[in-house]
């Protein structure tokens, strides 16, 4: 795959996340990727790392 063709995927680590594609990545509400996408900004790395620590705090809180 040619560096354009990676840019314009919306899967490729050069685009910003789309909510729904995030929200099943991690298994998200759509509310929880909409407000983690939100506050992190268009970065995949800093969303993801946002997206695990969200779901290791409900984890021990006993909600998933």
């Amino acid at each position: 795959m040619s560096k354009a063709q990676k840019v314009l995927d919306p899967s490729s680590e050069g685009h910003p996340y789309l909510m729904g594609f995030f929200a099943e990545k991690h298994g998200l509400s759509l509310k929880a990727a909409e407000v983690i996408l939100y506050s992190n900004g268009p970065s995949r790395i800093a969303c993801d790392a946002a997206a695990r620590a969200f779901l290791a705090a409900l984890a021990l809180r006993g909600r998933y």
